[in-house]
């Protein structure tokens, strides 16, 4: 919801002119808040608002707008200024925008950019999307091993408006091979002791990822080991950039909502559900909703070749809803954990047989109960008590299969170099439901005649 509460007197202060509270609107609230109370004003008028805060300031207040606001302000406002903010952004932003825009105005725009921005974002945009080098900024406190506090703290005091993040103190050699690391507290707790060598506080067992490593490994590395912000290097070692945890928190709602998507057999969207078109979305999901379809046409094969059985106990065909929904339930609950498992390095594909056996107990206690629940409801339905426990013995295999089979799949497509995400829950509800009619018949057959 746009907050309104501002936009009279806006408007006002920019039809007069007033610099003096423009400019004390722009500084006086923290940049969140102040980008709150502009998205209500027109492209024009907020582009206007912006230009009366510091270069700095204003890149830190445009980087709070929505997403396709942002974008549409740099299609649409005047290159030089654009140029400038693009200048003050950090360069992982920077690119990101950029490849938002149609490639005759980000050439445009990156020929007004200093050339030392400029090389730094050509850089980011050669590294393949998903990968470390994607996300990482290229703004990093680096300083060299050999100085002293003191001259540490000038360097980063000259510096730190230019720098994503001094929590952490990059030390390089003279050709930039990542040597250690100085954290912000160390650096302050020598204070007292200024002619100490970084060499002498610097920690030289650092965690760092390579440039193209997957998104996803740096986000569990941040998690695992805890850290604000993560080097990036190459094969050589040679100090690239860092990924800060903001930065992180973003890969990890990217990769949830991709997660979340492929669970529902949905192919991930690449932009978000309001920015996709419906064709788009039409092919993303219809494609698994063609293969569910013709796993339920198979279903209906599996019924009409034991049509005859059916018309013989009619009672049968009430509990059919019941059979099917049980096992493929359960399977879908097995496959779900054992996907996030996988996803979180809580499983390993070695692990296969132990976490078959826990979902086949499991399948049995749940199983047990529900067939218990099942028993109960049949004994109202069926011709006798006996013809009742075909209920219960049906539910219980169906549900050990659901359980058994949702939690191998998962592993199986991960050992085939498949998506498990992806594949596991449209074939574990094909196949349990196949797989369910057939032992319910089949059960039936067994008690019945």
């Amino acid at each position: 919801m746009v907050n309104t509460l501002f936009l009279p007197e806006l408007r006002e202060m920019l039809a007069d002119a007033n610099t003096t509270e423009l400019a004390v609107f722009c500084t006086a609230l923290h940049p969140v808040r102040t980008a709150e109370f502009m998205e209500g004003l027109q492209d024009g008028e907020l582009w206007r608002v912006l230009q009366y805060a510091e270069p700095n300031l204003r890149a830190e207040i445009f980087s709070y707008f929505e997403w396709d606001r942002k974008v549409e302000l740099l299609a649409e406002q005047p290159e030089a200024e654009i140029a400038e903010l693009i200048t003050c952004l950090a360069v992982d932003d920077a690119v990101d925008l950029i490849q938002e825009l149609p490639l005759d105005r980000a050439e445009s725009l990156l020929a007004l950019v200093p050339a030392a921005d400029r090389r730094d974002i050509r850089r980011l945009q050669t590294y393949a999307e998903g990968t470390a080098g994607s996300i990482m900024t290229t703004e990093a406190a680096r300083l060299p091993e050999y100085i002293t506090v003191r001259q540490a703290l000038e360097k980063l005091g000259a510096e730190s408006e230019n720098l994503e993040t001094v929590y952490y103190l990059y030390i390089v050699d003279e050709t930039n091979h990542l040597r250690g690391i100085v954290s912000a507290r160390s650096l302050l707790s020598a204070i007292a002791r200024q002619e100490t060598k970084l060499a002498d506080l610097m920690e030289s067992d650092i965690v760092c990822v390579l440039a193209d490593e997957d998104q996803a490994e740096v986000a569990r590395k941040v998690a695992r080991y805890n850290l604000l912000a993560i080097p990036v290097v190459d094969d050589q070692r040679h100090m690239l950039g860092i990924i800060t945890h903001d930065d992180v928190i973003d890969v990890i709602n990217e990769e949830m909502s991709d997660d979340f998507q492929r669970i529902a057999a949905v192919e991930p969207l690449s932009d978000s559900y309001m920015r996709t078109d419906l064709i788009t979305l039409s092919w993303k999901r219809g494609m698994w909703l063609t293969l569910l379809f013709f796993f339920a046409l198979l279903t209906a094969f599996v019924l009409d070749l034991y049509e005859v059985e059916l018309e013989t106990f009619p009672w049968l065909i009430a509990f059919i809803p019941l059979i099917i929904s049980s096992g493929g339930n359960s399977g879908s609950q097995s496959s779900t954990l054992v996907i996030t498992a996988l996803a979180t390095k809580d499983v390993e594909l070695s692990d296969w047989w132990i976490v078959l056996k826990r979902e086949m107990v499991m399948g049995l206690l749940l199983g047990g109960f529900l067939a218990t629940i099942g028993y109960l409801t049949a004994i109202f339905i069926a011709p006798s008590m006996y013809a009742a426990t075909v209920i219960p013995i049906t539910i219980l295999s169906v549900v050990i299969a659901g359980t058994s089979i949702g939690s191998v799949l998962p592993i199986v497509f991960k050992r085939l170099g498949l998506d498990p995400a992806m594949m596991s829950n449209p074939f574990v509800a094909g196949i349990i439901d196949i797989l369910g009619i057939l032992i319910y018949i089949q059960v039936a057959i067994l008690i019945l005649r």
